[in-house]
């Protein structure tokens, strides 16, 4: 069972932005910039291109109403995506708010509070 299949059963708990009956997203507890967030089927799938391909156009579907969302929310110059999937084996997309190149880059991570957090969640989820 992956760290998001404990996340989607409440057993882990997260800093929700958006549910439906397929997919959740939420702030990555470490992320690259402040709002950066992930949206996971709730599907436990290893490897992007092994889904369902409606649940594949459904997944990309409901990363753009989120990061449709998030640059509302955030001011940055773009939204970026990216699936890499090695360090979770459970299809995940990173939704991460863009000033420069090296922001999508995994190299630098922000510190942010708990308080923040919950902040920017519930932000992003009123401009859904």
């Amino acid at each position: 069972m992956s760290v998001f299949t404990k996340i989607i059963s409440g057993e882990i708990p997260c800093f929700k932005v958006a549910e439906n009956k397929n997919f959740i997203a939420f702030l990555d507890i470490n992320p690259n910039t402040k709002g950066h967030t992930l949206v996971v089927p709730k599907k436990e799938v290893n490897k992007l291109f092994d889904l369902e391909e409606k649940l594949y156009q459904d997944l990309m579907n409901f990363s753009r109403i989120i990061a449709i969302a998030l640059e509302k929310t955030i001011p940055c110059k773009r939204i970026g995506m990216s699936v890499i999937g090695l360090e979770v084996p459970h299809v995940h997309v990173h939704l991460i708010p863009l000033q420069a190149m090296e922001d999508i880059q995994f190299i630098k991570k922000e510190k942010i509070s708990e308080d923040e957090m919950i902040s920017i969640a519930t932000a992003i989820a009123k401009n859904m």
